[in-house]
């Protein structure tokens, strides 16, 4: 090439803005790599700092649920042994038991609760209940209890019978409206047997009557125990589930 030539292509490649060297585009693309891999770390950090976020929140969390579960099985705990001390002395007349787990006293003896097929309280059950639920409502209204109730059941509960000329569904419904009708006679009746207002008023906003027909029935060896399926029971039922859901809500 000329010296003229040479010289024309020099002033080219000075005069071309776009036109770079070999060492000028390797140092570009290393630039350009070197952001990359910022960015890349820095995304990493930020992924890893969520994480350790996240897991900071789910233990403290855990430890939460933990606490409001150890509170809760202790005063259930607690609960259980100031019912059978209240009580045990009248339960075998009574033919009730006091279920640890569930906190339900069960009266076990369906002839004395109501007529077959009237709504109404035999006066046996009327007399049980005068000694019973005065007691069993002063007892829950205790301040290290009450606060913990979310709910006071009383529960009606019949076998799956009716009579032989009505099919399963239609006597399952009969049961149904049944066990309704006599809960809130159940209700009602034991309402009127608390004498201070403010207790009554309490009672109010935490006992439900809940009719459950043959819903729950009481089964040995896979067949009904028909007359140990029909019975009434008082149940307690405490806000633990509530707050552990609010706990789940907010860590959400």
């Amino acid at each position: 090439m000329s010296q003229k030539s040479r010289s024309l292509s020099i002033s080219h490649h000075r005069d071309n803005p776009f036109s770079l060297s070999l060492g000028d585009l390797m140092a570009a693309l290393t630039l350009i790599f070197a952001l990359l891999m910022s960015a890349t770390l820095l995304q990493l950090e930020s992924d890893l700092k969520l994480k350790r976020e996240l897991a900071v929140r789910e233990e403290q969390t855990a430890r939460k649920i933990q606490l409001i579960a150890h509170t809760y099985r202790r005063l259930q705990d607690e609960l259980y042994q100031d019912l059978n001390r209240e009580f045990r002395e009248e339960l075998n007349a009574w033919s009730a038991v006091i279920d640890r787990k569930s906190l339900s006293i069960r009266f076990r003896e369906p002839e004395v609760f109501f007529g077959r097929g009237d709504t109404r309280i035999k006066e046996t059950f009327k007399q049980i209940l005068n000694s019973f639920f005065p007691r069993y409502i002063a007892l829950l209204a205790q301040p290290r209890y009450r606060a913990t109730i979310e709910e006071i059941r009383i529960e009606g509960h019949t076998s799956s019978e009716w009579s032989t000329d009505v099919d399963a569904q239609t006597a399952y419904i009969r049961n149904m409206r049944l066990s309704q009708d006599r809960t809130r006679s159940v209700l009602q009746y034991s309402l009127a047997l608390i004498a201070d207002p403010a207790l009554k008023e309490w009672a109010r906003s935490k006992i439900t009557a809940n009719g459950l027909s043959s819903s729950r029935q009481v089964m040995v060896d896979g067949l009904e125990d028909r007359e140990a399926s029909r019975r009434v029971e008082f149940r307690v039922r405490t806000d633990a589930e509530k707050r552990i859901g609010e706990i789940l809500k907010t860590a959400k």
